[in-house]
């Protein structure tokens, strides 16, 4: 058993409009997206516009369980196979109703609500946000630097549209790593793992239930409020514990579960099956985000070796608000077999059954090695000293920042300030945002430093098929039509209908794998013609000589 595996991130930022409050969050998405998408084609010399998704093979409906949801009786909100979300159109009539100035201005064939990046992942309009999506990685360490690359990207973004603000007359918009407005709308922060679809769904589902419910202790975000509106005062672990109300389901913004039924896989369906994890946090802390995949990896590994512990919750849902709404760490749940366990205890069987799994099998590789020393340490300190943590857990960091101006100021859990010092923790700017602060004044730690975080922004990871996807999009970004997670459509001058390459496999297509034929391509039509030669599984075209 190993932390490595299939792994990737995706963030929804919280958007605002600093001198605009009641601005359409769309609106302000779309103007995110488009910016950025504009920028990264001048860096890469692009004449034409960006490349678009390609919704082929996107099955939301689809649920592990053995069924298919009919669409009719679907939430409009699952609907993510179809594009786009909104036409350019809609967005020119919405930018007309609140701005006669942009609508105006607007050229609407430029209006980009999807975007593919150089670095193998993708940008786009979800809902009300805008969303990163981050390319496919092996170790959760690459999960949290490709997931940190998206923080970066949705700086890059801002900055961007502070600069054109005053020519354009758009608003300026600011991001924020969050989960909620305190409003009653939460926004998601989801994790994707690879599992070999011989596993069955329901074993997962036993497993991750507790797993989940208890794994806040160390990831939460941390949030000011009680309810989902934050209409109770307090401070609670995570920013998402309060909009979940089922155990096991399909929906991600409605009636969310904590285990979601999803079978979307993004790659040979026979052979994969993708656990799409909607119940984490946005997390900023290096640390959080490397138990938040490393330690969910390792209990996969013990579902698919049948070690999980037997861990049944009496009410997995009311237990996992319970644990977010105690940040003493002392509040117990009901299993069924009729003990009583904190959050922190249910972790440590987790973590006991993943060690003792690890010895038998003759010793953790070194990546597994630092997620389980890791988690033991944070454990120890969460019973002994959670403000110890203060310097590398989110909520812990968060609290005690809030702390800090309760104490100096006596103020109450409901006032208004300490929701404005939350929200200002998950600014992207690292001029703003609290978390950010925290790192420059060496008072958070990190895994990674700004430059790797940069690099990391324009550049694939190259032990996955986004190596592939990134390159082609960078080196040739006028002639990638349409992209997804497992195939890429290409326009070729000397070919009729271009081509369409099938990436089925994740750990294929990589920088040992095409390296050499990619950087010796003079230009795409070339890179298709050698790659047919080499591989014409994967090249679909019936023009290719």
């Amino acid at each position: 058993m190993t932390v490595r595996r299939v792994m990737g991130a995706e963030t929804e930022y919280g958007v605002l409009a600093t001198g605009n409050p009641h601005a359409n969050a769309t609106v302000l998405s779309t103007q995110v997206v488009t910016t950025y998408a504009a920028l990264v084609r001048r860096r890469l010399g692009a004449s034409r516009s960006a490349a678009d998704w390609d919704y082929h093979g996107e099955t939301p409906l689809e649920d592990a369980r053995g069924f298919t949801v009919p669409r009719e009786q679907a939430d409009p909100t699952q609907l993510t196979d179809v594009a786009p979300v909104l036409t350019a159109e809609e967005v020119a009539a919405e930018a007309l109703r609140e701005s006669g100035l942009w609508a105006e201005s607007m050229d609407w064939a430029q209006v980009v609500m999807n975007t593919v990046l150089p670095n193998g992942a993708r940008l786009y309009v979800d809902h009300s946000h805008p969303e990163y999506s981050s390319p496919e990685v092996t170790t959760p360490r690459d999960a949290v630097l490709w997931d940190a690359a998206g923080d970066r990207v949705a700086l890059d973004a801002v900055r961007a549209v502070a600069a054109s603000a005053a020519s354009t007359g758009l608003d300026v918009v600011n991001l924020y790593k969050n989960n909620t407005d305190n409003k009653s709308v939460s926004y998601g922060a989801h994790e994707n793992y690879l599992v070999p679809r011989t596993v069955p769904f329901d074993r997962l589902a036993t497993a991750l239930l507790p797993f989940f419910a208890s794994r806040q202790v160390m990831c939460g975000a941390g949030r000011v409020g009680l309810g989902p509106r934050g209409q109770r005062p307090g401070f609670q672990l995570s920013q998402r514990a309060d909009f979940f109300e089922r155990e096991i389901g399909l929906e991600t913004t409605v009636h969310r579960p904590i285990v979601n039924t999803r079978d979307e896989p993004h790659a040979e369906r026979g052979r994969h099956r993708r656990l799409h994890v909607i119940i984490g946090d946005a997390n900023l802390s290096h640390t959080a985000g490397l138990l938040k995949f490393g330690t969910t990896s390792l209990v996969l590994g013990l579902v698919e070796a049948g070690a999980a512990p037997d861990l049944g919750l009496a009410d997995p849902v009311a237990a996992l608000q319970a644990i977010s709404h105690d940040p003493s760490l002392r509040t117990t749940v009901p299993l069924r077999d009729g003990r009583e366990l904190t959050g922190i205890q249910l972790q440590r069987l987790y973590l006991e059954a993943a060690r003792a799994h690890e010895e038998a099998g003759g010793g953790p590789d070194p990546q597994t090695r630092e997620v389980l020393e890791l988690w033991g340490e944070v454990l120890d300190a969460l019973e002994t000293d959670p403000l110890s943590l203060a310097d590398r857990l989110d909520w812990v960091a968060k609290y005690a920042l809030l702390r800090g101006y309760r104490e100096r100021d006596g103020l109450a859990w409901d006032d208004p300030r300490l929701t404005l010092v939350d929200l200002q923790y998950a600014d992207v700017r690292p001029e703003k945002g609290l978390y950010h602060r925290l790192v420059a004044g060496g008072r958070m730690r990190t895994l990674f430093d700004a430059e790797e975080i940069e690099r990391a922004a324009g550049t694939p990871p190259a032990d996955t098929r986004a190596w592939f996807r990134g390159h082609l999009v960078s080196r040739f970004p006028d002639d990638v039509l349409t992209a997804n997670w497992d195939s890429v459509s290409v326009a070729l001058p000397g070919v009729r209908r271009g081509a369409r390459i099938a990436m089925p496999e994740p750990l294929d297509l990589t920088r040992d794998d095409v390296g050499p034929l990619v950087g010796s391509a003079p230009d795409a039509e070339h890179l298709v013609r050698a790659l047919a030669g080499a591989r014409p599984a994967l090249v679909h075209t019936g023009s290719l000589g």
